[in-house]
């Protein structure tokens, strides 16, 4: 690809902005060299990998790859046996951590059993436990060994202390007498070459014995190293010679131990800058909410919803190009500041972005051909220096592209052949897009020459498009329209700003009536254009409501479903627990009779039993006619009061009013155990048969003790799974909550523990439970817990 073409559509401030995402200089040197390639397998390659680390990136944030340095001469000492020193060991021990890294990032996918593109070269890291761990062991900084690098280091450093200890010692002794005798110019220790010294006065300095060192600029002070500490300081020297043998040797330890992974290390670098450079790709996707693109080698283009991504992207307006596909040629007309250049612009780097891998700011099912070479003719190059005008210097450019112009070729003109008289402008201009058309390039080319529009309408494989443009408000659109010849609007234009009628009305009768007849054509057209949009927009809108309308019903229909459906198992359910209790009162009336028929009867007995199915078929039949009566419809909140019964149709329950509508009309209603948030429209009011709340009170009281009395304290699940027994205990805790007990007794058994230890985290969810406890002796011990309700 020509460098020319990469600066005059901007492709290399896309690169600069690719670059600000890379984290390491080895990944910013693979982005700024990234060029458009002709090599499909190696596009389509590269952007899958875009499209994976984009994925990636979405799912759990960009892979932080900071702390990769260069190691290459590093890795040349290691592989002849070289000693590293200590910043490069911490330079390969931050590689090793953001291996680590980089290797939990993709344990993210892993657990779903993914592989993607990039699958490859994170299973090519290793983490290299065993260096990592000593590198971070015996190195605490670029300065620093830790004291337990080795035995021998911390047994000279022991000694070095306790040497500097002697030496503080002796030296604070000696400032003591020195400064009683008054030879010392100041009572600080001070180092020279390595060795303690004191500042003794230049006339006191023989006075002091020891050796001297230093003097200062002035003369008026000598640092003097006092004899009695020469020793001590010679050991010192001796200790420190010794300790940076010893570090010699930890860090030639550690060299050979890296180069024992010299292997693993090259891998973990070449992966990490790769990864580095893909994940950068992935970034500057999603900052430009960009798409992979699809590439055809049959050189059609296809833009839907095309951006150019160096514009403000909050007022830019998305365009839509097809090329190739039916015809050649697009010529691009209408007023300046209509957007033609941005179109031409966007068409040239999107193309260019797609063949170097990266996505592309366009919509979904966007299509790109494969160009061996991209043209440009955007811009002034006038060039004072060479003499070239205007049009000499964009005629130098043409002539370039057409020496190198071929089918594999997309070529971009912004006004071809202006700057020059219109008529021979016009016909050089065709005449050049004719040759490379015939040639077999793919071409987009702006214009102002009205010929050049009936060219396009008479020739085939040719195509108008215009840069949409409001007269009214004097402002362009930006919107490319593929098959529409555009304006110049030059008169609309000027009348609009205030030029007067009589000077416009001069100017038109001074253009040919042929010239004046296409315009009027023109006008219509896009008069019709305006009117076809407006229909089809209208017809977008409408198939849009007919949608929302149809999923509306479709949904109603589907609760109306459920609800029946609900209605049904509520029904069937009732019918089963009535059956059983007709056949318990059967089964039991049967036992009597043959009791009675065997033996003496007890008719008191006879009479309370029959008493007893007595009222319990009247209670049966009072549930089953007692219905309550519904109003349809809330529509005024103020007539809701708390402690209302409503119905709420949508759980098919009846419930208490807890709370009074809100502004938007939702309210809390108490509905059992469940309190629940519900729209005044979902509810009716409900007159039930009793006639006070005293009644309703007492009535919900008798029901409660009822229950009570029927609900043991005491559930058993021994020889239940631990599936089946959850079951049943949440369905006994509901029942033994509502009936108001306190406490039950819950059997488990002892056994493995596994029942138990299910009991137990099922009350600890359950909410209504206070706390629980194992039994104690008498109780059951482990074999039993016991539950306090709240």
């Amino acid at each position: 690809m020509n460098h020319k073409v990469l600066k005059t559509l901007e492709y290399n401030k896309i690169i600069e902005k690719l670059t600000s995402f890379a984290a390491t200089e080895s990944g910013k040197k693979r982005c700024a060299d990234l060029k458009p390639s002709y090599d499909l397998p190696k596009i389509n390659s590269m952007l899958t990998e875009t499209d994976d680390a984009l994925t990636r990136i979405l799912r759990h944030g960009d892979l932080d790859l900071s702390g990769v340095y260069d190691l290459h001469e590093a890795m040349k000492r290691l592989s002849i046996g070289g000693v590293l020193n200590q910043t490069e060991l911490l330079h390969m021990c931050s590689l090793l951590t953001t291996a680590r890294r980089a290797i939990s990032y993709d344990r993210n996918e892993q657990s779903n059993d993914f592989e993607d593109s990039l699958s490859e070269l994170f299973h090519g890291l290793s983490s290299i436990p065993e260096l990592y761990s000593e590198i971070t062991r015996c190195i605490l900084s670029e300065t620093e060994i830790a004291d337990d690098a080795s035995p021998n280091l911390k047994n000279i450093r022991r000694k070095m202390k306790t040497v500097n200890e002697k030496i503080r010692t002796e030296m604070s002794s000696l400032i003591v007498s020195a400064s009683a005798e008054g030879i010392l110019q100041d009572n600080l220790v001070t180092m020279r070459d390595g060795r303690y010294c004191l500042s003794v006065k230049a006339d006191a300095k023989n006075r002091l014995p020891g050796m001297v060192h230093d003097q200062s600029g002035k003369g008026s002070t000598f640092f003097i190293e006092p004899m009695a500490i020469v020793k001590l300081n010679n050991e010192l020297t001796e200790l420190e010679l010794k300790e940076a043998e010893e570090i010699e040797v930890i860090l030639s330890q550690l060299s050979n131990l890296a180069a024992e992974h010299i292997d693993e290390l090259r891998s973990n670098f070449k992966c990490l800058t790769m990864l580095d450079f893909i994940f950068a790709r992935g970034m500057l996707a999603k900052v430009y909410n960009a798409v992979k693109p699809t590439f055809n080698t049959k050189g059609i283009i296809n833009l839907r919803h095309a951006r150019h991504p160096l514009l403000n992207s909050d007022h830019i307006v998305p365009i839509d190009v097809t090329l190739g596909d039916g015809f050649d040629l697009l010529i691009v007309t209408g007023p300046n500041t209509g957007g033609k250049t941005v179109s031409l612009k966007t068409v040239g780097l999107l193309t260019l972005m797609g063949q170097a891998g990266l996505h592309i700011p366009a919509g979904d099912r966007s299509e790109l051909a494969l160009f061996e070479e991209v043209y440009a003719d955007i811009g002034d190059e006038q060039s004072i220096e060479q003499n070239l005008s205007t049009f000499s210097s964009h005629m130098t450019n043409i002539v370039n592209i057409e020496e190198h112009a071929n089918e594999h070729s997309l070529i971009l003109f912004d006004e071809l052949c202006a700057g020059t008289d219109p008529t021979e402008g016009a016909a050089l201009a065709i005449a050049i897009l004719t040759d490379l058309k015939n040639r077999g390039c793919k071409l987009m080319a702006t214009t102002h020459y009205a010929e050049l529009k009936v060219f396009a309408l008479s020739t085939d494989r040719v195509e108008n498009a215009c840069c949409e443009f409001n007269v009214e408000t004097l402002s362009p659109t930006y919107r490319l329209l593929v098959g529409v010849p555009g304006k110049s609007n030059a008169f609309a234009i000027s009348g609009k700003i205030g030029l007067p009628s009589y000077i416009i009305d001069d100017a038109k009768s001074r253009i040919t009536k042929d010239a004046e007849a296409f315009e009027d054509v023109l006008t219509e057209l896009e008069e019709r254009r305006v009117a076809l949009q407006e229909s089809q927009d209208n017809a977008a809108r409408y198939e849009k409501e007919i949608k929302e309308l149809k999923d509306s019903l479709a949904k109603k229909q589907d609760d109306i479903a459920d609800r029946r459906k609900r209605l049904i198992e509520e029904a069937s359910l009732e019918a089963n627990r009535i059956l059983s209790e007709a056949k318990e009162v059967a089964d039991q009336t049967i036992r009597d009779f043959n009791k009675y028929a065997s033996e003496a009867p007890n008719l008191a007995e006879m009479e309370e039993k029959r008493a007893k199915v007595r009222e319990q078929m009247k209670k049966s039949s009072a549930n089953i006619e007692s219905k309550a009566i519904v109003t349809e419809g809330i529509k005024d909140p103020s007539s809701l009061h708390i402690g209302d019964t409503v119905r709420v149709h949508s759980l098919n329950l009846n419930g208490t009013v807890h709370t009074l509508p809100d502004s938007k009309g939702n309210l809390f209603v108490q509905m059992g155990i469940m309190r629940s948030s519900v729209n005044i429209k979902d509810l009716s009011l409900v007159a039930e048969d009793l006639s006070s709340n005293k009644k309703k009170k007492n009535s919900y009281v008798a029901t409660g003790l009822s229950k009570a009395a029927t609900i043991s304290p005491e559930i058993n699940l021994i020889g239940m799974t631990v599936d089946e027994a959850l079951a049943h205990l949440d369905k006994y805790l509901d029942d033994a909550y509502m009936s108001h007990l306190t406490s039950v007794r819950i059997v488990h058994g002892k056994g493995t523990g596994a029942l138990r230890n299910a009991v137990h985290q099922h009350l600890k969810r359950c909410k209504y439970v206070q706390s629980y406890r194992p039994g104690v002796f008498g109780e059951g011990d482990a074999g039993v817990t016991i539950a306090e309700f709240k």
